[in-house]
């Protein structure tokens, strides 16, 4: 079976289904963005690896805040799409992370292709965009909000499967009546490519974090996430009598704020930009406890996946989150701690925290519980499994 796979963010999980179903023999091409600013997966092939790569767009960072530049550059990678179809010949085309424009043009070509293709549904853009319009956005963007729901609804309608990654996600597919052809499959991370790692590693010592409290956030920072808060909560520490260094690893507006607002208030604060996939695991292994940040708007339809990195990684993990979100729900499970991303909640975290470093022997029994907990839940044969079965029947008509 020929197959395109399209993850827009170069994210690490989606290349390693690629990987897999490569391995199994099926002829795949994995195509991303690679002006998108994110955390990137290993993308490139390894020796004697059947698995290609085939990026699309441009290759300079994309502001995220010009939208009319955006929406035009996001419709030619949908036609970009269209393209690498007829160049690999694929039988079946896997779509996530992809932009609404990206899915508009994609979806008409290939009614006109007569080829199948199947939306791995990752954010529900019409929900979010709606939420945020609200509260934080003009009368103009309410307005593409309602134009963002029409087209996400009419491009589900035309994928011959959907794959959602939280059972959340199935309440608007039966409000779109798309429900039937719909299959939850939770996200994963690369348990062998991120692994724990000795917390005084290379690259904590490259940065200066060698016996020092670390806390660390590494990934995106935008719409669905308060950076502030970050800010806030090394404060609070540092006010409860432990002295922290907060490490961001983001490229973005936020980093700004961040600036500002860590001279403001007068945190000791590392800023980078992303870094190499390689070294991820080490990035991860520097933090005392790694932090994760989602908006309550984002609870539903939003899965954090830098979460399910850092259990891998084998950390303590601070979610300021909504309680109902999925990865909640793990960092629960893994003896982490949830508090809900508001200002208020800042001291309930930062006592966690500071109890927590002073605590080598609970960071460790929390880091393994973490670990543990991404080995039973990210095995990658039973998720490669359902995918396989899924793209095959949509190869055959029978989804």
């Amino acid at each position: 079976m020929r197959v395109l796979v399209h993850d827009y963010s170069g994210h690490p999980f989606q290349v390693e289904l690629s990987r897999e179903l490569a391995r199994r023999g099926h002829e795949v091409t994995h195509s991303f963005c690679p002006a998108w600013p994110s955390g990137k997966g290993h993308l490139t092939a390894v020796e004697g690896e059947t698995l290609s790569f085939d990026p699309v767009g441009p290759t300079e960072a994309i502001a995220k805040d010009r939208f009319v530049r955006r929406t035009l550059m996001d419709a030619a990678i949908g036609w970009q799409l269209l393209k690498q179809v007829r160049r690999t010949r694929a039988d079946v085309a896997l779509l996530s992370n992809a932009q609404i424009p990206s899915l508009v043009i994609f979806a008409l070509g290939m009614m006109v292709l007569r080829k199948p293709w199947v939306l791995w549904h990752q954010d529900v853009y019409a929900v979010a965009v709606r939420s945020f319009a609200g509260d934080k956005l003009g009368r103009a963007f309410r307005l593409v909000a309602a134009l963002f729901t029409v087209a996400e609804r009419w491009t589900s309608r035309r994928a011959a499967a959907i794959v959602v990654i939280a059972p959340s996600f199935v309440d608007v597919h039966r409000e779109w009546g798309t429900e039937h052809k719909t299959t939850v499959i939770p996200n994963w991370a690369p348990l062998d490519e991120l692994v724990p790692t000795p917390r005084d590693n290379a690259w904590a010592q490259e940065h200066d974090l060698v016996g020092r409290h670390t806390l660390l956030y590494s990934g995106t920072l935008g719409l669905k996430h308060n950076p502030g808060l970050l800010v806030a909560l090394a404060r609070a520490v540092e006010d409860a009598g432990t002295p922290v260094r907060l490490v961001v690893v983001n490229e973005g507006p936020a980093v700004e704020l961040l600036r500002a607002e860590a001279q403001r208030l007068g945190v000791d604060l590392l800023l980078l930009p992303f870094q190499p996939y390689e070294r991820l695991s080490e990035v991860l292994g520097s933090g005392d406890v790694l932090l994760v940040l989602l908006e309550k708007q984002a609870g539903a339809f939003s899965v954090p996946s830098k979460t399910l990195s850092y259990l891998c990684a084998g950390r303590p993990v601070l979610g300021m989150m909504p309680a109902e979100n999925l990865a909640a729900q793990l960092v629960d499970d893994a003896d982490g701690l949830v508090v809900a991303p508001e200002a208020d909640a800042v001291g309930e975290a930062a006592a966690w925290v500071s109890a927590l470093l002073q605590d080598p022997e609970r960071q460790d029994a929390i880091g393994r519980a973490s670990r543990t907990l991404a080995e039973k839940e990210f095995a990658l044969a039973g998720c490669a499994d359902r995918f396989e079965t899924i793209l095959r029947g949509t190869r055959r008509g029978r989804v």
